[in-house]
């Protein structure tokens, strides 16, 4: 009954937004898409294969109609994706098994941007969502927190994006990239009631990271993470809405993620 009601509120939010913007009775706004397409030039971890993508059928059939059809292959993390709790918590959630709820939310976005510019190894730590909270109040309980870095610019090149284009190991050793700090994320888990974490870079730890803390701390918590969100420079500090819904992948520990927000207009 409660996953028929999570369904149901879902429907609900979607076909409200889209009765608003008909009648006029929801608060104007636009929807703004974060995702990053999936093609040839996805980004995708050094030891993962690039994202394929092969035609089956394309053109005018012998009884006169058009008809195309594809077929792609793809690693699960890799391009706008989520990490599952079940990625480095074992027994925990997998991608099919995430409440809707956890998906779906009032978005919260810390912008450090500045910061990564010059340091693209920065890590993201308390002080910086202190001081997002001393401007704009405490995390609302049960939103869903967005980091800002900036990287969203320079996707698809890998050698800006990543800080190499190297493949393999050797690639990702050469990894350079802005992340969470750890203690961060421990006292985001302590201290706020945040249900989903995503960020615009390949990972939620950062590129040099080798025991990936971050990860352990947010996905040990069954806080899922959308990573390589794209053009978070459209969302506002607070009062977007985000839907981020994931690939269901049965006993999945991640997949890819169409991740979209909903801004109201500026009054």
């Amino acid at each position: 009954m409660k996953c028929v009601f999570c369904f149901f509120s879902v429907f609900v939010l979607l076909a409200g937004f889209q009765l608003g913007a008909q009648t006029g009775t929801e608060p104007p706004g636009t929807w703004v898409d974060l995702t990053h397409d999936f093609s040839k030039d996805t980004i995708y971890w050094p030891t993962s294969d690039p994202f394929q993508f092969e035609t089956v059928a394309e053109g005018q059939t012998a009884k006169g109609y058009y008809y195309s059809a594809y077929k792609f292959c793809a690693a699960e993390h890799g391009g706008t994706h989520l990490d599952a709790p079940i990625h480095f918590a074992a027994g925990h959630q997998t991608a099919d098994q995430i409440p809707l709820n956890r998906l779906i939310g009032t978005a919260v976005k810390v912008d450090v941007s500045a910061k990564c510019a010059e340091n693209r190894d920065y890590l993201i730590g308390i002080e910086d969502l202190k001081s997002w909270e001393a401007k704009n109040g405490r995390f609302p309980a049960g939103s869903i927190l967005l980091l800002e870095t900036g990287f969203s610019k320079y996707w698809p090149d890998r050698v800006k994006y990543l800080g190499t284009d190297k493949r393999g190991p050797e690639g990702v050793a050469a990894l350079h990239f802005p992340g969470l700090h750890p203690d961060a994320a421990r006292w985001l888990v302590k201290n706020r009631k945040i249900k989903a974490v995503g960020l615009d870079t390949a990972s939620i730890d950062y590129g040099q990271s080798s025991t990936f803390d971050s990860h352990v701390v947010l996905l040990g918590e069954n806080i899922p993470v959308f990573e390589n969100v794209a053009h978070l420079e459209l969302v506002p500090a607070k009062g977007a809405r985000v839907v981020a819904l994931p690939m269901k992948i049965k006993g999945g520990s991640g997949g890819p993620l169409r991740i979209v927000a909903f801004v109201p207009a500026k009054k």
